[in-house]
This record gives C-alpha cells, structure tokens and sequence, in this order.
C-alpha cells in the first residue's frame, strides 16, 4: 500500500476529487470517464483514491485531538474546535470538526459511491468475479468506516449509496437505525467477501477481519442505545465478532512497536491503519505532538495509570508524586512524555512550544526522526483497528452477557501481562469488573480517539465532565450534545430538506 500511495497519491487526488461541500453534485474538474475507468489499473488507481481519503486529520493523525474532547487531553490551540465544543458551545456554527466530521465523511462516501457505479458499468474481462468482489468490499469497508463516523456523532444523517445527480442532490435524513443497518449490510459484504488472511499477511488492504472488528465496534456503540445501559444481545454479537478476530491475531510484543513506522508492516497486533509514505505523503504528527504538544494530556489522565503492584495512585505504597513515571504501569511511559521528548540518550527533544499541563503525548512518535519540526517527513501509519482494543472489546461486551467469567478475566490479564502488570484480583462483582474494563480501555488506548466515543456510548457525558476539574477550560455538557448538529450550511443549502437535528 505504502508504494501504491508514493506512485500515484497525486494522480488519485486529481481522478477522484470529490464534493467541494457535503452534498454537492459530483466536482466537474475530475478526469472524465470517457478516459479514466477504461482498464484493471485505473480501478487499482481509483482504490488507492479511496483510501487516500482516510488521511484526513480527524479519522488519523488527528485522533489525540478527539481525545481533547473527553477528560484526557487539552488542545491548546483548540484544534478542531476541540475546547469549543468542551466549554458547551457546540452549534451547528461551531466549525472544525463539527464541520469536518460531516463533510469529509460524505466526500469519502462520495469517492466509494463512483467507484462501485463504475466497477458495476465496467465490462472488461482483466477485472474478474473475484477481482470485483475484493473491490467491492474493501471499499464497502470504507463506507462503512464513514457511515459509522456519522452513526456515532449524529445519529439520523442523510444516507447516499449512488453518485448525487441535479434530481436528488438535496438529500434528507433518515433515522439512525436505518445508517446502522447500511453500516451493517457493507460490513457484513465484506466480511464475506475479503480475504480471510490476517491484516499483516494483506498489509495496507482491508480484509475480513478488518471488517469483523469494525463491526465489533460499531455493535458495541448501538448495544447502549439512549440509556447506557447495554442491550446484552447486541452484546453477544459483539463477543462472537471478537472471538472470530481474537483467533487470527496475537499482541505485539512492544506496545510501542504498533505506532513506530519501522515495527508497524507485518505487526500481529494490527487490524487495519491508514498509511503513510515519505517523502510525498505525510502527515504532521511528530511536529504537532512532539514539537507543539497540541494536545496536552491532563495530570487526571496520568493519575489514572496504576502503579505496578496494580493499585491505583495514593492508594499504592509506591506513589510518588515527584517522580511519575517510577514503579508505574509502563503504558504511561510509552503514551505520555514529561517535559521533553525522551527516547534514549541522543533521541531527545525539547518541544519549541510550552506544555501547559508539563505533559506531551509521545505515543505516536518516530524516535528516528527527532529533531521534529515543519520539514519532519512523518510516514508513521495510524493505527485504526487492533487487537488490544478487541480484548477489551470482548471483554466488556462478556461481561456484560455472563458476569466476570473466566474468559473476562484471561482476555484482560493477557492485554495486561504485555506489560507486565498484574492481573485483576479475583472474586470482583459485574459492576466492579465493568469499571475495571472501562480503566483499562482509558490506558491501553488513550489518545487513539477512542475516549469521547467511550463516554458517548456509556452516556457518561455530564457525569464525566460537569464533574471533571482537572481541566485548563471549564467543561460544559448538556444531555442534547450526545447527538451533535448537523453544520448550518448544509442546512441552508438543502433549502429545507435537510432538517436540524432536535434542541439546536
């Protein structure tokens, strides 16, 4: 994939430019397709496209700043309108990823709905049964990857699956249930219809268990419905998903060999990413979290890290306030730097701008490329889908069914044995298990985007952050943000078709 994107990402940019604005007709300024479309190579041209389109900031390098929207991190340039949407001033004027999210999920929906319209008009005997089948599903994948972006930050959403014409560009919305269940329907083509292979084997293409694990994550948000409280045969769903995939994987030895651009191609751990490829195709994250320490992670985010003899900090004889790091779970080492960038004796660097919370997020940052700054050429992949994230999956979702059984307890005490931390105590109650699970969600993945969905779904929203004074900005939740707006201008130009969601 890495070489697919460095031969052609200009090209591809150029074929499949998709709508300027949300809903817009198909751009007149693509290659017309009485000279593009015409053989196997363009369609491979086409899919890179497609893919390419993932690379926006908030579906991949962009995911520590999703993190700014819950409890763990702060923006402090307020990137996407991050601290907006924190201190209650989320409507359908805010701007940036309230904007974003909906405009680059419907473009990318766009670029997969022209090339199933093509690949189905397309007669050519170089494209077989198969070779449409793998098409078809690993950019089914992707809408399904869109789909689920606007699923779960608006809920009802217009639903497109063909090319927009002069007679229906003005879409209206339809109601939730119906977004999951396209969701589902191309999850479920896909599944049937990707290589059975494990991700590593397929580097750089979705395949069925790409498929099976986003699934997995979009049941686990739909299973809470509107109440928090989890709808167990959704649930079991979700653990039959994750059984399917936990059988084709293994951990990475090194947690923080999943973010390194050199240990990442072949990982066992990895599901699905979103690649890169210098020296044409970067993406900033080095120099926005290493140099600018964009997005800050909060003293309450590393007070949650337990201390290696599994107690939580104050309540371990080990807590030691002036040195952080020492006798901690090394997850917060391998996510969280002090000050300055520290990767071994001659890998450091002292971020150029200050750290308002003494903190920067080190996670996703390539130690061979320091020192970081506006010429980093930043190839790392983003990781979107792996195992870790799925034993916590199965885990939640298990105990949810069963109790904490002994299957709850082996998926957590191997996830946790990779670091080298102690497994949880026996004899814990539902309860007490589900508020261990969700702890070790907050760790395992802190700033992979993964927090404000966590709180979303839980509806955890106002009791989290109404309540939460660890912040540098007071946090301000009201009940109707668990759905967001849907952006003005979409409103506006839908001349009435397109309606408000409810309360903005």
């Amino acid at each position: 994939m890495k070489n697919r994107i460095l031969t052609i990402i200009l090209i591809t940019a150029f074929i499949l430019s998709s709508c300027k604005k949300a809903l817009d007709l198909n751009p007149l300024d693509q290659i017309s397709t009485t000279t593009f479309w015409k053989s196997k190579s363009d369609f491979d041209m086409g899919l890179t496209a497609v893919y390419s389109s993932l690379q926006k900031e908030e579906f991949s390098f962009g995911s520590p700043f999703r993190d700014c929207l819950s409890d763990n991190g702060y923006a402090q340039f307020n990137s996407g309108s991050v601290n907006d949407i924190d201190g209650g001033n989320l409507n359908p004027t805010t701007g940036g990823y309230e904007t974003a999210i909906y405009n680059d999920a419907y473009s990318g929906i766009a670029r997969v709905n022209l090339f199933l319209q093509q690949l189905a008009a397309y007669t050519g005997a170089d494209v077989t049964d198969a070779i449409r089948k793998q098409y078809e599903g690993e950019v089914r994948f992707v809408r399904a990857f869109y789909y689920y972006q606007l699923y779960t930050i608006y809920g009802d959403v217009p639903l497109v699956t063909q090319p927009l014409t002069l007679a229906n560009q003005k879409q209206p919305k339809v109601t939730a249930d119906k977004i999951l269940a396209q969701i589902t329907s191309d999850l479920d083509y896909s599944i049937a219809n990707l290589s059975t292979d494990p991700y590593f084997k397929n580097y750089g293409h979705a395949v069925s268990s790409s498929a099976k694990a986003l699934k997995a994550r979009v049941l686990i948000y739909a299973a809470y419905g509107t109440t928090g409280t989890a709808d167990v045969t959704i649930m079991k769903q979700v653990t039959d998903l994750c059984q399917q995939v936990m059988s084709q994987y293994t951990l990475s030895k090194n947690f923080e060999d999943l973010f390194h651009d050199a240990t990442q191609k072949g990982n066992t751990e990895l599901i699905f990413t979103i690649n890169f490829l210098a020296p044409n195709n970067t993406q900033p994250g080095d120099m926005y979290f290493g140099d600018w320490d964009a997005a800050a992670p909060l003293l309450n985010l590393v007070n949650d890290y337990e201390y290696t003899d599994g107690l939580a900090y104050g309540v371990s004889p080990l807590t030691d306030a002036v040195h952080p790091f020492l006798n901690r779970d090394p997850r917060l080492a391998k996510t969280v730097y002090k000050d300055s960038v520290y990767f071994g004796p001659g890998k450091v660097h002292h971020p150029s701008n200050p750290r308002p919370t003494g903190y920067g997020v080190i996670k996703f940052l390539e130690p061979n490329n320091i020192p970081y700054g506006f010429s980093t050429l930043s190839q790392q992949d983003v990781v979107v889908l792996r195992l870790g994230e799925i034993l916590l999956m199965y885990a939640e979702a298990e105990n949810e069914v069963n109790g904490p059984d002994a299957a709850v307890y082996q998926a957590m005490t191997t996830l946790r044995a990779r670091v080298g931390m102690p497994p949880f105590p026996a004899g814990l109650t539902q309860d007490q298990m589900r508020q261990r699970i969700r702890h070790e969600r907050r760790v395992e993945l802190a700033f992979e985007g993964l927090r404000h969905f966590d709180l979303m779904r839980w509806h955890l929203g106002a009791t989290v952050l109404n309540n939460f004074k660890g912040s540098l900005i007071p946090y301000k939740f009201d009940d109707k943000f668990y759905k967001w707006p849907l952006p003005q201008i979409e409103i506006d130009k839908s001349g009435g078709v397109l309606v408000q969601n409810p309360n903005y």
